[in-house]
């Protein structure tokens, strides 16, 4: 029986796919019947029968105030769907961090065989179900939709309010994320951060606070790792799996690991002045640790775009225990202005990011660094947040001595 598809997308076309196509979908984009290459039958949204259809697959990010999702009875999620032929399998969540913690796993696990998947760009329908292991970056948004499949083993890095916008509010956004943890049974893992609402559940739960925690527990020697500051902890809750799954800490194999494009990536400008494109920084906790990593030089920040409704208080607290200055950009402008003003934060509006760079470039001294850690998602002037980076990029090899 092949499922009803929400959601014209990467996840749900992969379903599509590995089902041989043919396959119903409803999407929010559609205006009439498209019919694609794969014989797929792609339908508006308004033209969903419930009663027509006895089980739901969505893509994750249809809210759940989607006229689709309230009126789906069968609804799963991509996890659920998969759930009966899931080998052993890690979750990685988290506000920041999770893509690259899932990325370390997988370099580490891969000569057991690990394959990683999910929210970093792989849908579990093109994933070798005869792998031993998956390693499954999962976005509050699956875990929202999920409520079948569980993992074996969770990570959960640390969270601060984020997709407010999606959830509804923090509280949702919270539970979403260690929704997990009930359906886990004795003997299995989750690492999650102290301080959270934990719901009842059978998983051995390991609380953390630090990485001087995380060091003596799984007795690992942080001196040893060449990351820092978010990045460290990453790399050590990645060797902290390995040293429960095999008693193993495999230094040489996580100091190889690279970091992506667009986080903290350092270049320099014509005279030889630090610039950070740290353009994934999408959400305040990202920046927080950006600032924080730098925190020995004077920062001039470029922040700004859509923050999704974020409170952004926390940042701008920080920031007055800071030597820094910003420079704003995008959609949030006016928001972070008053910000700015209350917490007596020096700034200047750029409005765009070539107009920041600009800018900077006019006042910064060698000693400073020039930092795009937004604290927002990037869609409202850019395609993406590497489009934002790679303009960021683009600008600073444009300045003239």
């Amino acid at each position: 029986m092949k499922p009803t598809l929400f959601g014209y997308g990467l996840t749900t076309k992969a379903i599509a796919k590995k089902l041989g196509g043919e396959c119903i979908f409803f999407d929010d984009k559609r205006k009439e019947l498209f019919i694609d290459k794969d014989g797929n039958k792609i339908y508006p949204s308004k033209d969903f029968n419930p009663n027509k259809s006895s089980l739901e697959v969505t893509t994750p990010s249809l809210k759940p105030n989607n006229p689709l999702i309230k009126n789906a009875k069968n609804l799963i999620s991509e996890y659920d769907f998969f759930a009966k032929e899931m080998p052993f399998s890690i979750w990685i969540s988290g506000t920041n961090g999770k893509t690259t913690t899932t990325q370390m796993l997988g370099k580490l696990l891969e000569k057991r065989g690990g394959v990683t998947g999910g929210n970093i760009g792989t849908p579990l329908a093109n994933l070798d179900p005869n792998a031993p292991i998956w390693i499954l970056e999962s976005s509050s948004f699956t875990l929202h939709h999920t409520n079948i499949a569980t993992p074996n083993i969770y990570l959960l890095l640390p969270i601060t309010p984020d997709h407010i916008d999606w959830h509804g509010s923090s509280e949702e956004y919270e539970k979403a994320k260690l929704k997990p943890l009930q359906k886990m049974r004795e003997g299995e893992l989750a690492l999650i951060p102290k301080g959270l609402n934990l719901p009842k559940s059978d998983a051995y739960i390991v609380e953390y606070d630090s990485i001087e925690f995380l060091e003596e527990y799984f007795s690992i020697d942080s001196s040893k790792i060449k990351f820092k500051s978010a990045f460290l902890q990453d790399a050590i809750l990645a060797l902290a799996v390995t040293k429960v799954l095999f008693d193993e800490v495999d230094y040489d194999t996580i100091n190889s690991f690279k970091l992506d494009n667009h986080r903290q990536e350092e270049i320099r400008d014509i005279k030889n002045r630090l610039w950070v494109n740290d353009s994934k920084a999408t959400n305040l906790d990202a920046t927080i640790q950006a600032i924080k990593g730098y925190s020995d030089r004077f920062i001039r920040l470029i922040i700004g775009g859509d923050d999704k409704g974020a409170d952004l208080t926390p940042l701008f607290k920080l920031f007055t225990k800071s030597n820094i200055k910003l420079y704003t950009i995008g959609s949030n402008s006016k928001k972070l202005a008053n910000l700015a003003d209350r917490y007596r934060i020096a700034y200047t509006p750029c409005n765009t990011l070539d107009n920041a760079v600009k800018t900077i470039s006019l006042e910064m001294s060698k000693d400073d660094v020039a930092l795009l850690s937004p604290a927002s998602a990037s869609y409202d002037q850019f395609k993406s947040y590497k489009h934002r980076g790679d303009e960021f990029i683009k600008f600073v090899r444009e300045i003239e001595e």
